[in-house]
């Protein structure tokens, strides 16, 4: 009877092969282009800022909270005053002049979208960006912007908060409208009984 077991073992695990050998399989040939798999919506690449369709301009004010918050700190921003605000086009008073991420060092952690108040930066589908140079990771403004315009147009893209961050120039308030206090003053006319006494004390003298 031992001598059953390893024959009935190795039996059993013959009927796993040739059952997983007629099933569809589970993975795609990489680097095959037609060959892979899509992207969830939710899948998480590689940081990307995004872009404002309506006042043509990026979403980032430059702010620095995601640099300050990044725990691998690959990110550097810096800002500048923008002029579409001055000229009345944009409601943004600073904008984003330079943006650079080393993508070798992300860890696609994305405490950096969690942080942004301004729905600049969202973690793109890019995550083939591997090159032959040391500092070939390190990508630019324009390099981000590519990567999260083209994110926006697949995933049909929408801020979260809408209202609160369009670049649109809002219409200056209306303060309340001042209101003359105006006085009346009204003659009252002399009582009757009061005019019948005064004309008494004059007869009395």
């Amino acid at each position: 009877m031992m001598k059953n077991f390893p024959v009935v073992g190795f039996i059993g695990g013959l009927l796993v092969t040739i059952k997983t050998t007629f099933r569809k399989p589970v993975t795609a040939e990489y680097p095959v282009q037609e060959k892979r798999l899509p992207l969830a919506d939710k899948y998480m690449g590689f940081p990307a800022l995004t872009w404002d369709f309506e006042v043509d301009e990026p979403y980032c004010t430059g702010c620095m909270v995601c640099v300050r918050e990044c725990p691998t700190q690959c990110m550097s921003a810096q800002m500048k005053d923008n002029l579409a605000f001055s000229n009345g086009k944009s409601g943004r008073r600073k904008i984003i002049e330079e943006f650079e991420i080393n993508l070798g060092r992300c860890i696609l952690c994305g405490i950096c979208v969690d942080v942004c108040n301004f729905d600049a930066i969202e973690m793109s589908h890019e995550h083939e960006l591997g090159k032959y140079q040391r500092n070939g990771n390190r990508v630019d403004l324009s390099s981000l912007l590519t990567m999260g315009t083209q994110y926006q147009s697949k995933v049909d893209w929408k801020p979260k908060q809408p209202e609160k961050n369009s670049g649109v120039p809002k219409p200056p308030k209306e303060g309340p409208e001042k209101t003359e206090n105006k006085v009346t003053v009204e003659k009252s006319e002399p009582n009757q009984g009061s005019v019948e006494k005064l004309d008494r004390g004059k007869e009395n003298k």
